[in-house]
């Protein structure tokens, strides 16, 4: 991994699902429940048809909550508490993570499509509480969803993030598209690289690459 390549990096940009925390924890899987539950009861339909909806809008529109905002006119608060009312008990401090992200220089942020109250108990629960300047949920992107640009935009310039000085970490390589194009420099967090030029370095173990990153 060449360490050069993030030399002029002073802003950084963290995913938090399966980014800050391995996919093993399968925090999905309850998310994932909760989030058929909600469809079941907002339109009144059985559960085959609330998975199916669940899937469908999260491939067309990025989100779940953005297809149902787009064409059920959902309210976007209380979707986001229930879906995320979920347990965390498994999830344990990671030091190694914590001293990496601590060694970056410059300023640090977490950027989620989920809430940001959810992301704060997220970080607690992996002993990285503390560590970033501003920790922005889908609320602060007016609604809009990561992989939209738009969401990107907006959540930048409320954080004050410079794209060509900064590196986003991402799981789902269709969000780094847009930072790819706005020129940061992209990471694609998963256990296998996904095909694209927008995605310019890869790892599977997140402290291991920040580690790198000290002896830039």
């Amino acid at each position: 991994m060449p360490a050069q390549d993030f030399a002029h990096v002073t802003d950084w940009v963290f995913d938090l699902d399966n980014t800050l925390y391995p996919p093993e924890a399968r925090l999905f899987d309850q998310i994932e429940v909760k989030m058929t539950a909600f469809v079941m009861q907002a339109l009144g339909v059985a559960r085959p048809e609330a998975d199916h909806l669940r899937d469908h809008y999260w491939r067309l529109y990025g989100t779940t909550l953005a297809g149902l905002m787009h064409e059920h006119g959902v309210d976007p608060g209380p979707y986001l508490t229930e879906v995320h009312d979920i347990s965390l008990d498994h999830l344990t401090p990671d030091p190694a993570l914590r001293a990496g992200i601590a060694a970056l220089p410059g300023r640090k942020i977490v950027y989620t499509n989920g809430c940001a109250p959810y992301a704060e108990r997220v970080l607690a629960a992996r002993g990285l509480s503390g560590l970033f300047d501003g920790i922005y949920g889908v609320e602060h992107a007016d609604f809009h969803p990561k992989p939209d640009a738009r969401a990107f935009e907006t959540v930048f310039a409320k954080a004050g993030i410079r794209p060509r000085q900064a590196a986003m970490f991402e799981d789902d390589p269709r969000n780094l598209a847009a930072p790819h194009a706005m020129g940061m420099r992209t990471v694609h967090v998963a256990p296998d690289r996904a095909p694209g030029a927008h995605i310019q370095h890869h790892t599977a173990d997140l402290p291991r690459f920040l580690a790198a990153l000290r002896h830039r």
